[in-house]
């Protein structure tokens, strides 16, 4: 033990300064297996004349844009989402420096890009990418698992305008210029009464008008303090901020709400833990067809709820790839009748849930929930839990909220006065209960149900848990992706594709 404590330590050969005859190349110190290499050749495989057209001729050289596409993809796949960050690894790390030939793009040119030329050619660029996995046989582009999450906007969280505000404070001036016309009518005693301004009417140039009509008319007249101050009020003030919300709505375009410092992100409950608990933020919907693993179409919307995103997003899909899927499974966010109908008249098979299949499934359907009641179709009435009789006395024809025409048929029960079940069925004051049935959709859901039930239902079903879920998963929780780092929708859907491309081509080469 003595002699062997006794050794002195034996260290390899370090020096930093030893010269090479021949430095070694970049190539050779990337491994052939390395994920930058699939990125490489990928990329020289596609077409890139859209994103090369984004560029004006004349003036100095560029960066070729096939070599900044490498860098931010790879810088994606790797985690490196900052274009401070991807200049820094342009100079340091190995792999970056082999993939851009040891250009040096400063981070103004890496965001000019991305935001710039990028957002005319990435989706092109992704849609030739799937294309590539098609025709290597890792998608079929036959199957499409739905699915949505939405992500925190660049913007600012208590910066918003809402779209129900802007209809009260209207609303409240519209009172109060109907207030000063009734005022001016008593005071000069007109036998005819001018007419109110009606809500349709009310605009800034609406306003100014009726403000100097009434200013002319009492121009002589003695007019209280607090009256004349609404009257300056109205003159002065509303014209400026009518226009202003006529504004505020044009950017709203149909939304509850938008942010100041992004008008395209819209505020939603974001769910901040496992137990779904979270505030309002300004966010985007991100929708993700997937297959395999792999991401097949993305899209972009600013509405929070899923429904109305299925048909733009299977739209997109089939504009890009040029083949619409021959099966489509989503949860029951998507159960609508517009979306069932917009499948059915494709001939596209819709393993798609609605709200009530998990309750029907463990029979727990509530009982007094009209559209489960049993429908005679050649008395066309309906009997209810106590095995009462309800006639049709009318048809509803509408639109629903997001403008789709619907058809309702409406039936009312003669006899509820002495039903024991009278309580527990509703609780309105009308005598007799009126109810209102879409038998269309219950068609639909009928068949859905149908199909969700069968063995390959089920297989679909447990399926799409692990085809889109498992994206979100890799993007929140892996890679930490949660909140954008761009602003206004395009630049939004340039940073998404990106992000799902560079997830595509890692799985790709692992």
């Amino acid at each position: 033990m003595g002699s062997r404590a006794a050794r002195a330590p034996v260290f390899k050969p370090y020096t930093q300064s030893q010269p090479s005859l021949l430095p070694p190349s970049l190539d050779e110190l990337v491994s052939a297996s390395h994920p930058v290499r699939v990125v490489n050749s990928v990329v020289d495989s596609l077409d890139l004349s859209t994103l090369y057209s984004a560029y004006a001729g004349g003036g100095t050289s560029a960066y070729h844009p096939s070599m900044l596409l490498k860098v931010v993809v790879y810088a994606y796949l790797r985690n490196v989402y900052s274009s401070r960050k991807m200049e820094e690894a342009l100079g340091e790390n190995i792999h970056f420096m082999w993939l851009s030939g040891s250009s040096r793009p400063d981070h103004n040119t890496l965001a000019r890009f991305r935001s710039g030329p990028l957002k005319k050619g990435l989706r092109e660029v992704f849609s030739q990418v799937v294309v590539l996995l098609s025709e290597s046989g890792l998608v079929s582009l036959e199957e499409s698992f739905v699915d949505g999450t939405k992500l925190e906007a660049s913007a600012g969280r208590y910066t918003f305008v809402w779209g129900r505000s802007i209809k009260t404070n209207k609303t409240k001036m519209l009172a109060r210029v109907n207030e000063l016309l009734a005022y001016a009518d008593e005071v000069l005693e007109s036998e005819e009464k001018t007419p109110p301004l009606v809500f349709e009417e009310i605009s800034p140039e609406k306003v100014k008008a009726v403000a100097a009509s009434i200013s002319e008319r009492l121009k002589d007249r003695i007019v209280p303090k607090e009256t004349c101050a609404k009257l300056k009020q109205v003159t002065q003030e509303y014209p400026d901020r009518l226009a202003r919300y006529e504004e505020q709505e044009r950017i709203l375009d149909g939304r509850n709400s938008y942010s100041k410092t992004d008008h395209d992100a819209t505020f939603m409950r974001m769910k901040e833990d496992h137990m779904g608990n979270g505030q309002l933020k300004p966010g985007y919907n991100l929708q993700v067809s997937a297959e395999n693993g792999f991401v097949t179409h993305f899209s972009v919307h600013p509405n929070p709820t899923d429904t109305l995103t299925l048909v733009p997003h299977l739209l997109g899909a089939k504009d890009e790839l040029g083949k619409s899927a021959e099966n489509v499974t989503a949860d029951a966010g998507y159960g609508s009748e517009e979306n069932y109908a917009f499948l059915e008249e494709r001939k596209v098979a819709a393993y798609v849930k609605h709200p009530r299949f998990h309750r029907e499934q463990h029979g727990k359907t509530k009982r007094f929930d009209s559209a489960t009641w049993p429908h005679e179709p050649e008395t066309d009435t309906l009997t209810c839990p106590a095995g009462q009789t309800l006639s049709r006395t009318s048809t509803w024809n509408g639109r629903s909220p997001n403008g789709y025409p619907q058809t309702l048929a409406i039936y009312q029960a003669s006899g509820c006065a002495g039903c024991p079940l009278r309580a527990e069925c509703y609780k309105g004051e009308e005598l007799n209960r009126e109810v209102q049935v879409n038998h269309k959709l219950n068609e639909y859901r009928k068949k859905a149900g149908d199909l969700l039930r069968s063995e390959e239902g089920v297989a679909r079903r447990k399926r799409r848990c692990y085809e889109v879920e498992t994206v979100f998963a890799q993007m929140k929780w892996n890679k930490g992706f949660r909140r954008l780092l761009l602003r206004g929708k395009e630049k939004v859907q340039t940073e998404l594709g990106l992000f799902l491309l560079s997830m595509n081509l890692a799985k790709l080469a692992a």
